[in-house]
């Protein structure tokens, strides 16, 4: 009798406060993941999903994203970011200029900046980022067929680890994570004989 009491007393406190903990997890982790509606986006798109095609693309995105944080990391106005952006296009081209001739990496390869900068939609933990056009710097490799990768440069928020992310739709792949099988023991099932 003595440990039906117990049980029940645990499964009303349960009640209580769960809700609570789960809740106050959620508005966390959609605070740090909303995108402001004026944002700066970098999209590169790798030459294919190949090994070695995959890793240049990863050594310009730490190039470019690293590069352009310091541009940007005094600027708290849109409109000096575009314009800071824009004029120094020429300046990530060359940032993958160097990276290729570091890597012996031998692509074509196209920087651009546009507000109609076409993203498909990313799934993060559990936020989804939907399709559409944004605005952002796009870098193309060779042909452009690999998966891509994505952050938002402006404000800076590239410390969000987008690579992890999976993308929603059949047109391009991503890693998905391995799970582990969780054998899963109620204490007090076992404790009450019941298991």
């Amino acid at each position: 009798m003595k440990k039906l009491a117990i049980f029940l007393v645990s499964i009303i406190l349960a009640i209580i406060i769960l809700p609570n903990i789960w809740t106050s997890k959620a508005d966390g982790a959609d605070a740090f993941q909303v995108i402001p509606d004026e944002a700066i986006r970098l999209r590169i798109l790798a030459n294919s999903d190949g090994k070695e095609d995959q890793r240049i693309k990863q050594k310009v995105r730490d190039r470019v994203s690293e590069e352009i944080a310091e541009w940007v990391k005094e600027i708290d106005d849109i409109e000096e970011a575009r314009k800071l952006i824009a004029e120094r296009l020429a300046d990530v081209e060359k940032i993958i200029a160097a990276v290729f001739a570091e890597e012996g990496y031998q692509q074509p390869f196209k920087a651009e900046y546009s507000k109609r900068v076409q993203f498909p939609a990313k799934m993060y933990g559990s936020y989804v980022y939907p399709a559409g056009e944004y605005e952002a710097v796009l870098i193309t490799i060779g042909e452009g067929e690999g998966a891509n990768w994505w952050c938002v440069l402006f404000p800076p928020l590239c410390f969000l680890d987008f690579s992890f992310g999976a993308t929603v739709g059949d047109d391009e792949t991503a890693a998905k994570p391995e799970t582990e099988k969780v054998e899963v023991k109620f204490f007090l099932w076992e404790w009450l004989g019941l298991s």
